[in-house]
């Protein structure tokens, strides 16, 4: 696959780069040589076979994907100065009485 000056140019202005002339046929190139690179790597038949790649032994999974809340060692109750029917009592500010 071919990476034309244009393209290289668009690229650099999505990526907000600022690219030399001077360097626009080398990009082209390298641009050109990494697509051809992903080409040949999606060319490769799997079929499903391979098995995905986790670091670590066999034995080690990711763990389920749970939103649990996190327990706290104790309830507010027991940290308060003042907890009345599941709420924090605050004293009321002087100036607003």
């Amino acid at each position: 696959m071919s990476v034309s000056r244009d393209e290289v140019l668009r690229i650099a202005q999505l990526a907000e780069l600022d690219v030399d002339d001077d360097a626009l046929p080398e990009i082209a190139e390298q641009m050109s040589r990494i697509l051809d690179y992903v080409a040949q790597l999606s060319a490769i038949p799997t079929n499903g076979t391979v098995k995905t790649f986790v670091p670590g032994p066999d034995a080690m999974r990711f763990r389920p994907d749970e939103v649990a809340p996190s327990p706290l060692m104790f309830g507010p109750a027991q940290f308060a100065p003042a907890f009345k029917e599941g709420f924090f009592v605050v004293p009321k500010l002087g100036q607003f009485e």
